[in-house]
């Protein structure tokens, strides 16, 4: 049994039990739900929403916060001692899913 979820503009295959990094949600930690289920697949029939799939639901719980691999943007233009580097690393939540209901 498996879901696809959409959250925060970009869309993740999750099963019971996995562990997922996704854009920050706002909670330190805590239970949180996925309600935008694009597509759910019981095993036997994959239901696929319209946008959304109705009743269905994705539970996670929020462990905590990470940081993702640094992205390096560096300015150059020859010969005129011009040089800017400017250094960013996104922040994601990461979320252990616990279950997935459908109804």
């Amino acid at each position: 049994m498996y879901a696809i979820i959409q959250t925060g503009g970009k869309q993740y295959r999750v099963e019971k039990g996995d562990t997922i990094e996704v854009e920050l949600l706002g909670t330190e930690t805590g239970p949180v739900e996925f309600k935008e289920v694009v597509l759910f697949n019981d095993g036997k029939v994959a239901h696929v929403g319209i946008p959304h799939v109705a009743k269905c639901l994705v539970k996670g719980e929020v462990i905590g916060d990470t940081k993702g691999p640094k992205v390096v943007s560096f300015k150059y233009k020859r010969r005129k001692n011009y040089r800017r580097k400017v250094g960013h690393r996104q922040k994601y939540s990461v979320v252990k899913i616990t279950d997935i209901a459908a109804a």
